[in-house]
């Protein structure tokens, strides 16, 4: 761990306490002047740290900066999380999570960035990313499982983003099949989640994770405008993202593990309560056709269940979903 980790580490253990140059130097395994030059660091990084004679430092406030001494520092999980790669801007997290993947990444690495500009969701339909107001991420997961299984991943997470946003903000929050959360009936978040694998075994999946956290109005785009939210718009104040993204990765780590242990049958029952779908009446375009009727809820793997007219239940494995007027 950087000695700039070990320090916020120290504060975020220890808050409103002064912290003495002396211990942290035992801490951190460096000199009294190491120490004073990384607290410089900090404070041009935006922290604000008091110092006071014979007594130390002491952490004020942090910046709202996604960076990986902030994330880690209190995490408390064993794998998700711990390990962090955070850029200013980039294209798009998800090929930076696949290039890092592929080069060994440990599973629960999270490649996070302040903006996107070329961000894609599912079908390859563009991503709004703006500076500083969102949640633009890409986990690393290598799960031991049949590749049938691995959609079952995109439910779960977004079961794990619905639980935190209900637990951060207290927000009425429902999944639209089978990545999206809404607030209401606009969109909060999306869920692009990639697999790299060969014909007998999982490789590894990079799960993306675009979330409007403190966007306001202004910052959409017209054509967004009328479909989009955030957690800020929605809740009325603004939220932190570090403390949800770590929040979000214990509650992945915990759900992850059962999903492991025992199987898909407890994310489908809150996948579920959660549902934005089920029981609605529904049109959905599939590759090769179209198809109407009311979605009636997912099957023992994840898959979602529609009733036509004429009675029939069709299984529907991947399509594009859009609502009809309730009869």
């Amino acid at each position: 761990m950087k000695i700039k980790q070990v320090i916020l580490q120290a504060f975020h253990d220890q808050p409103d306490r002064f912290i003495s140059g002396e211990e942290l130097s035992q801490t951190c395994g460096c000199s009294r002047t190491a120490v004073w030059k990384h607290i410089e660091e900090l404070r041009r990084d935006g922290y604000e740290v008091e110092a006071v004679r014979k007594l130390g430092y002491r952490l004020l406030t942090a910046p709202d900066r996604l960076s990986a001494a902030e994330i880690t520092a209190g995490l408390g999980t064993k794998k998700i999380g711990q390990h962090v790669y955070a850029y200013d801007e980039v294209v798009s997290t998800q090929p930076l999570a696949h290039d890092a993947a592929a080069k060994g990444a440990v599973e629960g690495t999270l490649v996070l960035a302040e903006q996107q500009t070329g961000g894609k969701g599912r079908l390859g339909r563009p991503w709004h990313s703006p500076k500083g107001t969102g949640i633009w991420m890409s986990l690393i997961v290598r799960p031991s499982i049949p590749l049938p299984k691995t959609p079952q991943m995109t439910l779960l997470t977004a079961v794990c983003v619905a639980r935190t946003i209900r637990e951060e903000t207290g927000l009425p929050v429902k999944i639209k099949w089978p990545n999206d959360i809404f607030i209401g009936d606009k969109k909060v978040c999306g869920i692009l989640t990639e697999l790299n694998a060969e014909s007998d075994r999982v490789n590894y999946l990079v799960i993306g994770i675009g979330l409007n956290v403190n966007s306001v109005e202004s910052d959409f785009p017209e054509e967004l405008a009328q479909v989009g939210t955030s957690l800020r718009i929605e809740s009325g104040q603004a939220i932190s993202r570090v403390r949800f993204i770590q929040q979000f990765c214990r509650i992945f780590e915990e759900t992850y593990e059962q999903f492991l242990l025992e199987g898909f049958q407890p994310i489908k029952s809150e996948w579920e309560a959660y549902s934005y779908t089920i029981g609605r009446l529904v049109t959905l375009q599939t590759i090769s056709k179209k198809l109407e009727g009311r979605a009636i809820g997912l099957d023992e793997e994840g898959v979602l269940l529609v009733e036509d007219e004429a009675g029939l239940v069709h299984k529907v494995y991947s399509a594009d979903v859009n609502y009809r007027a309730n009869e």
